[in-house]
């Protein structure tokens, strides 16, 4: 079932809650929404960031902390999170 409009909102929310250097699992983002198993329908959200550059998509990584599912390519996934972290 593809996440609602409201579901929606709530996923760009909590991931624009996510501070500057900081990582969250997809399943981390699901918990924190109340629904442990919206794994799938966050992650989708997430893929379908049309605004990343406000609000942030590559601070999201897998629930074993590898990178996965960035538009612009794990490379760039990791080089911003590692500017992220030399600046924190």
């Amino acid at each position: 079932m593809p996440p609602t409009q409201a579901n929606e909102k709530s996923v760009m929310k909590i991931l624009q809650n996510t501070p500057y250097g900081i990582t969250r699992s997809y399943k981390q983002q699901a918990i924190a929404l109340g629904n442990p198993k919206a794994i799938r329908a966050v992650a989708s959200v997430n893929g379908h960031n049309r605004i990343s550059i406000i609000i942030s998509c590559h601070r999201v990584i897998g629930s074993d902390g590898n990178l996965v599912g960035y538009d612009g390519g794990l490379h760039r996934k990791k080089w911003l999170l590692d500017l992220e972290k030399a600046n924190t």
